[in-house]
């Protein structure tokens, strides 16, 4: 009898092991296939930049490979135009844009998760309504209001639209909101102003979320595309977004597709490696930006 309950036993565990194994192939069968799905267009951007025109224009069935690989492309774009400029003006732009919006919306983040003032829920329910508003409208009352001034073609007029950012104050105050209140009565108690309790308990706790808000600014500053576009008609104020439209205008024409591909990965890599060396910080600042409790 125990014989018999040990061979079932042994069974029911050998089918687990195999109905895992199963489940683990078919997992894997499908994260490769999306991965190869989201990688390809990658592959085909930097195979194409290292193509040279005639090879290929030459092409009637495109290839997966380059029979002469060159690197011409990359010096034709930033020969063309001045690519060098447009990566300079758009790291100013992301860098001081990103600066300024962490201040904002870490003092606003803090006073609706700690501080205690008349109508703080109903203004953080207009901030969130806020949210509801098309983009296409803020663009037009930020045009106007940019061209008013006197600020076209200015990086003043690129980044002051752009220094807040809802949707990052209600992650960052859901962030704060984790943080035990013993610890802001214990400071309060102790005598700490509000403003150091922040620099020296909650920015420290919370650097994850702030670290990948920082990140995701400074891509979305990276491919900004509408707002560069209608604010500046000057080359000497151009990021990398209308960079790309005068190279495809003005530069190499739009037939080039190599030449336009190697630009496109330049314009690309910094992207790219950024998220690589803080990927592991996204996740965590995301996660922990989602949870509460």
């Amino acid at each position: 009898m125990d014989n018999t309950k040990a061979v079932n036993y042994t069974d029911i565990r050998r089918k687990a092991e195999n109905r895992k194994v199963i489940k683990n192939i078919i997992l894997y069968t499908l994260l490769t296939v999306w991965a190869i799905m989201v990688l390809f267009p990658f592959f085909w951007m930097i195979l194409t930049s290292i193509k040279s025109y005639s090879e290929y224009n030459s092409e009637y069935v495109p290839k997966f490979y380059s029979a002469s690989p060159t690197l011409q492309n990359y010096i034709d774009a930033f020969n063309a135009v001045p690519l060098g400029k447009y990566l300079l003006n758009t790291l100013i732009f992301a860098l001081a844009t990103t600066a300024i919006m962490i201040v904002v919306i870490t003092l606003a983040a803090y006073a609706f998760a700690r501080l205690e003032f008349k109508g703080k829920n109903f203004v953080f329910t207009l901030f969130l309504a806020l949210m509801m508003i098309p983009t296409e409208l803020v663009v037009i009352t930020n045009f106007t209001t940019i061209t008013n001034w006197n600020l076209r073609n200015t990086f003043t007029g690129l980044i002051l639209p752009s220094v807040s950012s809802i949707f990052y104050i209600y992650l960052l105050k859901e962030n704060f909101s984790q943080v035990p209140d013993t610890l802001y009565y214990a400071a309060k108690i102790d005598g700490t102003s509000d403003l150091k309790y922040l620099f020296k308990v909650m920015i420290p706790i919370c650097k994850p979320t702030i670290i990948t808000v920082c990140i995701l600014k400074i891509i979305e500053c990276w491919n900004s595309y509408v707002w560069p576009r209608l604010i500046t008609d000057e080359q000497s104020h151009y990021l990398v977004s209308n960079g790309i439209q005068e190279i495809r205008e003005n530069g190499f024409g739009r037939e080039n597709i190599p030449a336009m591909m190697a630009a496109v990965v330049v314009i690309s890599v910094p992207l790219v490696i950024l998220f690589l060396i803080f990927r592991n910080k996204i996740m965590e600042g995301v996660s922990r930006g989602g949870n509460k409790g």
